[in-house]
């Protein structure tokens, strides 16, 4: 399962807010700049985001988004999951698959497939996008400390 460009742009607007937790409302030229997503595109998603539940906002010239709730609250599965759905590696596996295959139930692969799907899973629900937060911050201190002489 490949994760869409949409989800992916879904996922860093959540990054942004949620770097920009303290501070209140950021208009979504800020969100667009920061994160190079395209400012139509942006609006879009982030109005899914909003009937998700995660993200509010406000209209009018001191209007914006925030997020819904803490980012330390927020796994990155969830959003995942909203914006894509569940989690599959084939498209022949789940509760509802998509394909139906002609050895279904009989399928040797079947046992991996689920396998995967869990590991994946697990993944995606490890991460809260205060831990992407906190990671950046690490990266950049990092990064400041290799210039230091």
């Amino acid at each position: 399962m490949g994760i869409s460009l949409k989800c992916q742009y879904g996922l860093r607007a959540l990054f942004e807010l949620a770097k920009r937790e303290k501070r209140g409302l950021t208009p979504v030229s800020d969100i667009s700049a920061a994160q190079a997503i395209p400012g139509r595109f942006l609006e879009n998603i982030l109005n899914q985001l909003r009937q998700g539940g995660f993200v509010e906002s406000r209209r009018g010239k001191e209007g914006g988004f925030l997020l819904a709730k803490p980012a330390r609250d927020v796994r990155i599965g969830e959003i995942i999951r909203f914006m894509e759905g569940p989690f599959h590696p084939v498209d022949c596996v789940g509760d509802n698959p998509s394909h139906k295959c002609a050895l279904f139930g009989k399928c040797v692969f079947i046992h991996f497939w689920n396998k995967a799907a869990d590991a994946i899973e697990h993944v995606y629900n490890s991460e809260t996008l205060a831990d992407l937060v906190e990671d950046e911050k690490n990266r950049l201190l990092a990064e400041a400390a290799c210039y230091e002489i």
